[in-house]
């Protein structure tokens, strides 16, 4: 399947305009740098950033970015980069990224943190009736952040990865199937088969923020994934996780190494079903860190 017939399901792409983006603070902190930003990437309002830094930077620096969870929790938005969040290991991804010589983006999704002044319902059925996709406005944001990186002359473009949970996990992968700029792709807590929540009368349980009309006309989870491939991707699930049913992990796993074998793509796609729920444990910190490291 192809990213075109992808993006069509997605709904009218907006124009970005990086040119007018502007930073509006900087502050120094113990641990690292924070730039505070604001981006223009859709034509129709700006989108609060973070770009975060080590202090002392040694040339180009490769960057990760962060897509924040959802959690109901729509005032935190991009500050759970820095202020972590109740479902995740207690050192911040902002610290744990930074000490590891990375650069970090973060943005404000739709209706999160400085940009929470309509319901999601209400974007969700705005975006319905003006000819857009709730979920393909999100993912157009984050895909015309990559396009500010470009930008920048201190980030190596040539090293990008990317790394959430939950809605931030969908957004991980959703990216890295759509931008071929994302090297490296980690996800946590969302390796979600849309079929196997069908199946199993879970649709529920997951907001409709995600949902693309038309989707499974054309494409399965398992086929939007694959347009990762052969990039390297590591997929952490709990094995008790209620939004992240187990036949839909084991499904979407075999499918991807189906093609892996049939292509003989080697080493590229990692899955890991660990203890816990809907959660980063410490077992999967333990994971993604040197992951990251060897890959990026």
């Amino acid at each position: 399947m192809s990213r075109e017939k992808l993006f069509s399901l997605l709904g009218q792409r907006p124009e970005s305009a990086i040119s007018q983006s502007i930073q509006v603070n900087e502050e120094v902190t113990p641990d690292y740098v924070i730039e505070t930003l604001l981006l223009e990437l859709n034509g129709i309002e700006s989108v609060p950033a973070y770009f975060i830094k080590p202090i002392e930077v040694n040339g180009k620096l490769p960057v990760v970015i962060y897509n924040h969870s959802h959690g109901g929790n729509y005032a935190l938005g991009k500050e759970e980069v820095i202020k972590g969040n109740g479902y995740l290991q207690e050192r911040p991804f902002a610290e744990e990224l930074t000490r590891m010589g990375y650069g970090v983006l973060a943005i404000d999704a739709w209706g999160f943190g400085e940009r929470s002044g309509k319901k999601e319902s209400e974007l969700f059925k705005e975006m319905l009736i003006r000819g857009r996709v709730l979920w393909g406005m999100m993912l157009y944001d984050t895909i015309h952040a990559l396009d500010y990186l470009e930008t920048r002359s201190d980030v190596d473009t040539q090293r990008l990865a990317t790394i959430g949970m939950s809605m931030g996990g969908l957004m991980s992968w959703w990216l890295s199937a759509m931008d071929e700029r994302i090297k490296v792709t980690v996800d946590i807590a969302a390796q979600v088969d849309l079929e196997t929540l069908i199946e199993q009368r879970l649709l529920d349980k997951h907001g409709f923020y995600s949902y693309v009309p038309n989707l499974l006309s054309t494409f399965s989870t398992s086929t939007v994934q694959q347009l990762i491939l052969p990039r390297n991707r590591l997929s952490l699930v709990g094995k008790d996780d209620p939004l992240c049913p187990i036949q839909g992990v084991e499904k979407l796993r075999d499918g991807i190494e189906k093609v892996c074998f049939e292509q003989n793509i080697t080493g590229s796609f990692e899955q890991i079903v660990s203890t816990g729920g809907h959660q980063e444990t410490a077992h999967m910190r333990s994971r993604w860190v040197p992951y990251i490291q060897k890959h990026l």
